[in-house]
């Protein structure tokens, strides 16, 4: 059998068959009536008829107001607070903390939120009147910073500190650590690692090279300046000057590099490279003659030789060369006076005399009243100067036997040497002939007829003269005029 229990509450009659309803029902309604001093005897108007006829309905039930009981120390749970703190304060005072009534203030430990309410009551229900926890605070995760990284005590929770560091040649501007705090923020602001550093660079040793041998110049080498720098690895060196092997001339040149890293930063450093020409004094030219060097003259490796001007010979050395030690190989040639022996036996002994010295031109005419040889002698006698400069010898054969005559500048020559020479150039007698020949003793050219001056030039100087003797000639063209 359901049981279904009532209860009035001023004048209503409230009726319910579920026990947990009716409690609550006569919890409320005791509550209510305590709250405005009403209570349940008295004079106030009941339906005891209705009363009546209820019970009579339900025999079985029974009705009494349940007593809340200010004096239980229990009325509601313990109340607790992991990682909080709670005050209570209850009407019996004391150190009551659980009775009907107690009011209890909730906070949290540092480093931690309350989340609920922060006051609440124990309730006749024998609950409290709300529910709250703590949590910890956070803070948002620190972001990294460039060419840094920070280190923190306890994560991201409050009071957790956060020390920066930054990478080897960074300095670290800013705060130098940072606090989560209660409101769940980093103290200070973010900071920044900087490179005010600049990149070490070191140049090569400064040096001192002396000209190469037959040269103004001497090539130079050296290594690549060493660069390092605490914050990055590859740098790029700039330099300004001649790159290593090249040519330097003679003199001072400071060479610079310079190098810049990410942040800017510059360094540099310079080196100089001394250039030496080493030098032999000044060679005079011989008397009567001239010099012909390479290079600058008479820098170190520099080559001079010796020139006889026509009609002179050279004794000595020929060539000489500027030494490592300022000083000139071999003893200076002279230049003397060309001595022709004319008193010798055959024409090969006179040749000999000439050979890779002068130039011979051979005069040949059937006798001296001979009109192409009385033109040829005047014209020659007018180019005895330029016939030396051109390093020309006249030798003349005049007449038949038994008066013929072989003279070289008023020197008389043997009979068998004049005859000789007709027979190695084919010279003949019957008419007038000049030949001219070279200083290897051959046969260059021939004449039948008087020539010029200008026209035997002419043909020296295209056919039988050296670059060099060129040269020399142009210097001296003025010479004879």
């Amino acid at each position: 059998m359901t049981s279904t229990r009532c209860i009035r509450i001023g004048p209503l009659l409230r009726c319910d068959t579920k026990p947990q309803f009716f409690a609550l029902l006569l919890f409320n309604s005791v509550f209510i009536h305590s709250a405005l001093g009403l209570n349940y005897g008295g004079s106030e108007n009941v339906d005891h008829g209705s009363y009546n006829e209820v019970q009579d309905v339900y025999e079985e039930e029974t009705y009494s107001a349940p007593q809340m009981d200010y004096k239980n120390p229990r009325w509601c749970r313990t109340l607790s607070l992991p990682n909080g703190e709670v005050a209570c304060s209850s009407p019996r005072g004391g150190g009551y903390t659980s009775t009907l009534g107690t009011r209890c203030l909730l906070s949290c430990d540092r480093g931690y939120r309350l989340l609920g309410r922060s006051s609440v009551q124990c309730m006749p229900n024998r609950r409290w009147s709300g529910a709250s926890h703590c949590r910890k605070i956070r803070c948002h995760v620190l972001p990294l910073i460039m060419h840094g990284a920070y280190s923190c005590t306890h994560g991201f929770v409050a009071d957790s500190r956060c020390d920066y560091t930054c990478a080897p040649g960074y300095q670290l501007e800013g705060d130098r650590y940072r606090v989560c705090q209660d409101a769940g923020k980093w103290s200070g602001i973010e900071p920044t690692c900087a490179d005010h550093e600049p990149p070490k660079l070191k140049c090569p040793l400064s040096r001192v090279k002396v000209a190469e041998p037959g040269k103004l110049t001497a090539r130079v080498s050296w290594d690549r300046p060493l660069v390092k720098d605490t914050a990055d690895k590859t740098l790029e060196i700039f330099r300004n000057g001649p790159e290593p092997g090249s040519d330097f001339t003679a003199g001072i040149h400071v060479i610079r590099y310079k190098v810049y890293d990410q942040a800017k930063n510059r360094a540099a450093c310079k080196f100089i490279v001394r250039v030496e020409v080493k030098r032999c004094p000044a060679l005079k030219p011989p008397l009567h003659g001239y010099l012909s060097c390479s290079s600058d003259g008479n820098n170190y490796g520099a080559v001079c030789e010796y020139h006889c001007e026509a009609g002179y010979e050279k004794r000595g050395t020929s060539t000489r060369v500027c030494q490592f030690n300022r000083s000139w190989s071999d003893k200076a040639a002279e230049c003397l006076l060309m001595q022709f022996k004319t008193d010798v036996r055959t024409a090969a002994a006179l040749l000999d005399q000439f050979y890779e010295k002068r130039r011979l031109l051979i005069v040949s005419t059937p006798h001296v009243a001979n009109q192409y040889y009385k033109l040829q002698n005047i014209m020659l006698q007018r180019a005895e100067c330029g016939l030396d400069l051109r390093h020309v010898t006249v030798i003349e054969l005049l007449g038949s036997p038994p008066r013929e005559v072989g003279r070289i500048k008023g020197s008389h020559l043997d009979f068998e040497v004049i005859e000789d020479l007709r027979q190695a150039f084919r010279i003949s007698r019957a008419y007038f002939t000049m030949v001219l020949v070279d200083e290897h003793g051959v046969d260059r050219e021939r004449f039948i007829n008087p020539t010029t001056s200008d026209e035997l030039y002419a043909y020296i100087e295209d056919y039988l003269l050296t670059e060099e003797e060129r040269e020399r000639l142009e210097e001296n063209r003025d010479f004879c005029e």
